[in-house]
């Protein structure tokens, strides 16, 4: 795995060697740079949403040519991620036909495609070369999601003037985005990644000061969803990471780390809530009997509501329709994917879910250099998986991250294996780097 710091990985001619790349290692060294840095920027401005289409939707489609550019190939496993995401925008553009001539449910749908194309392209980007390319993306997104913290504690703690106009507006830690809801679990998978490093291999205080930065800014978005999601999360790393460790004292290492690691958590929490403002805020959160959650409009009410729409619209009522007849939306991410995308598009969501799981899960036991980034991005995504009972999650642009990462390196694997064959060992296996 890649070294703390946020620079780009060296490129050499045996990484082109290795991939079957036939064209001069200046021009194709050149195209890969180019590919890098243009993956390090749009992975970097993924934390700048306040503001739509953000900087991060203009670089994807720069990123998306680039890899054209960069010869970037499309990868056979990466066919099933895109007849399901095919199937669920047709539900989409289906349900377009109950809400004609509305400029905002147009775009609503145009994001979702655009959305999927993203996905589609971290698939076939992570499957070749994968090592640089991860490096530079995890370098990128964690020192995205440390900003991002710092901002966020800025704003909720008053650092400077009109800190919390710009970061806090809610009250709650949200850096650059509209929602902390979406803010928290952006931060999630960074802490994975350095929280896994910092159980299997070593400490470093570098690692140590990121995740209690990045950590922090997800305590102060108080958003009870990404605490489970960080929680369930944490708990599926530790146990694939374990399952996998190459020997006793790995695993051991492991469980002693985990153990150290929840000790220190709860200091770390309750100093936290011994400032009256964190307290105070944390014991708001924490009681879920209030109008927002239960009671007529509710959001459970709202949920109970939605299961009839559903199955009263099997075309899906449109985006925004069903907030415009009861006032709110439903805040579950698979009843939203039954009211927009209709019974297809719903029933193909569902299978992209499982499909995505089963796919990383298989890939993720195979001895792999990538192994721990596999692990850490099927963590999240059961984390985001379970969070989207109480959220919709459809548009949440790091979450089409996730999916491109688990079908990206699940290619990757079958290519790896292919090569190694027959010497491979598919089940148990523990390859990391240091």
């Amino acid at each position: 795995m890649a070294k703390p710091g946020f620079s780009l990985p060296p490129v050499s001619p045996q990484l082109f060697a290795v991939h079957g790349m036939a064209k001069p290692y200046a021009a194709a060294g050149f195209r890969e740079r180019l590919l890098l840095i243009t993956l390090y920027v749009t992975v970097l401005a993924a934390s700048v949403a306040v503001i739509e289409p953000s900087p991060h939707d203009g670089l994807m489609v720069l990123l998306a040519v680039v890899c054209v550019i960069a010869g970037v190939r499309i990868p056979r496993t990466v066919a099933v991620l895109f007849m399901l995401l095919l199937m669920f925008n047709f539900g989409g553009l289906l349900s377009l036909l109950n809400v004609p001539g509305r400029e905002e449910t147009v775009q609503y749908a145009a994001t979702s495609l655009y959305l999927a194309i993203a996905g589609l392209t971290f698939a076939c980007l992570f499957a070749d070369n994968t090592m640089p390319r991860l490096a530079a993306m995890r370098s990128a997104y964690v020192f995205s999601a440390t900003v991002a913290a710092i901002l966020g504690a800025c704003g909720y703690l008053h650092v400077f003037p009109h800190a919390e106009e710009l970061f806090a507006i809610t009250g709650r830690a949200q850096g650059a985005f509209k929602d902390p809801n979406v803010f928290s679990p952006y931060l999630i998978w960074p802490a994975l990644v350095i929280i896994e490093r910092m159980f299997v291999r070593r400490i470093r205080l570098f690692d140590l000061l990121v995740v209690s930065i990045i950590l922090f800014g997800l305590l102060l978005s108080f958003s009870r969803g990404a605490w489970f999601h960080f929680a369930v999360s944490c708990a599926v790393m530790i146990a694939l990471a374990t399952l996998t460790a190459p020997n006793t004292s790995v695993r051991f290492r492991i469980i002693g780390m985990t153990a150290i690691a929840l000790a220190a958590l709860a200091v770390f929490i309750a100093i936290a809530l011994s400032f009256n403002s964190i307290g105070a805020m944390f014991h708001e959160r924490f009681h879920l009997v209030n109008s927002y959650d239960v009671g007529q409009g509710g959001r459970f009410r709202l949920q109970e509501l939605a299961v009839g729409a559903v199955l009263k619209f099997p075309n899906g009522m449109g985006p925004f329709e069903f907030s415009r007849v009861h006032g709110l939306q439903q805040h579950n991410v698979y009843l939203q994917a039954f009211l927009v995308y209709g019974w297809v598009g719903g029933i193909s969501y569902l299978v992209l879910l499982a499909a995505t799981f089963m796919t990383g899960l298989r890939a993720g036991f195979v001895a792999t250099p990538w192994q721990p980034y596999l692990i850490t991005a099927i963590a999240a995504f059961v984390g985001e998986v379970l969070e989207g009972f109480v959220i919709d999650t459809d548009h949440w642009r790091h979450f089409f991250l996730l999916l491109g990462i688990i079908w990206g390196l699940a290619a990757a694997t079958s290519h790896y294996l292919r090569r190694q064959a027959p010497r491979s060992q598919t089940w148990p296996g523990h390859v990391r780097n240091a």
